[in-house]
């Protein structure tokens, strides 16, 4: 026999072994099954924390901004704050700058969102055997990542400036869930938005709200430092009761009732503005392809 031939012979055996081996049955999941939308949005949502983590500008505004602007607010206006409510103002401006940072990181995910619409890539997935709902939820997903690796930054340069959980481990927890509530309840809006409205007026948009929420709110000052035909709007605007209840929290005070509101005001948010955001992103995918 040959080398050629005896090279050939086990290549062969192998071969008929193969053949003769049935393959394993693989059983075919519907494109909208559950099992596949959860698949889906995980992927997509890896997808997007990629995407962020590899630009610069991303990690700025969710890492960088927040904590600088933490610092300078300790810095210009804490012993300020702290004179005049008698209450250490880290407390209330730790918790103002994550919600603050939750708003505007879902700013820069909407400009993404249209990118990707105008270069056709959410056309392409739109072709293809991808869930049709997994493109929203993994957005969503990314998005309330996101917000708590933001909480963590602030809160840990917060602990440096003195900040403290002095409420327990428990109460911990749930002051850094109320920003990742708050910031998908936010991003749901946002996305809304971002559906009907050119890049520079969704800019305009959000920039005025965010603008208007982040001054007008028991961050700064408490309610009763309002001209009072103003306090039981600052009281009650969805920044206030979040940060009142992030507050009580950590610091101590009312919790109940300024958690209640936001827990209220966040589903409120996500229920109103969860449909036009779905309509709107189907029809965006389906015009980039």
């Amino acid at each position: 026999m040959s080398s050629v031939e005896a090279t050939m012979a086990p290549i062969e055996e192998t071969d008929k072994i193969s053949w003769k081996t049935p393959l394993p049955e693989v059983a075919a999941t519907p494109e909208n099954s559950l099992r596949n939308w959860f698949t889906h949005s995980l992927i997509q949502c890896k997808r997007l924390l990629l995407v962020w983590a590899r630009d610069p500008a991303t990690t700025i505004q969710t890492l960088v901004y927040p904590a600088l602007t933490l610092l300078m607010f300790k810095i210009v206006l804490g012993k300020s704050i702290t004179n005049y409510t008698g209450q250490p103002s880290i407390y209330a401006q730790m918790a103002l700058l994550t919600l603050v940072a939750a708003m505007s990181g879902a700013v820069v995910s909407a400009l993404g969102f249209k990118g990707e619409k105008m270069s056709g890539l959410l056309g392409r997935f739109w072709t293809m055997p991808i869930h049709r709902a997994a493109g929203l939820t993994g957005r969503l997903l990314a998005e309330a990542v996101r917000v708590l690796v933001t909480t963590l930054f602030v809160v840990g340069v917060g602990l440096l400036l003195g900040f403290r959980f002095n409420q327990g481990p428990l109460a911990g927890l749930a002051l850094i869930g109320i920003p990742v509530l708050f910031g998908v309840a936010f991003a749901v809006l946002v996305t809304a938005l971002a559906t009907v409205t050119e890049g520079v007026m969704l800019v305009n948009i959000i920039g005025i709200i965010n603008t208007l929420l982040m001054f007008f709110n028991t961050g700064f000052a408490p309610a009763f430092a309002y001209p009072i035909w103003l306090q039981s709007t600052i009281q009650n605007q969805p920044m206030s009761c979040a940060i009142d209840a992030m507050r009580g929290l950590s610091y101590g005070g009312p919790v109940a009732e300024p958690l209640m509101k936001t827990v209220l005001w966040t589903l409120g948010l996500i229920l109103v503005f969860a449909y036009p955001a779905v309509r709107g992103y189907r029809r965006a995918a389906e015009t980039g392809a």
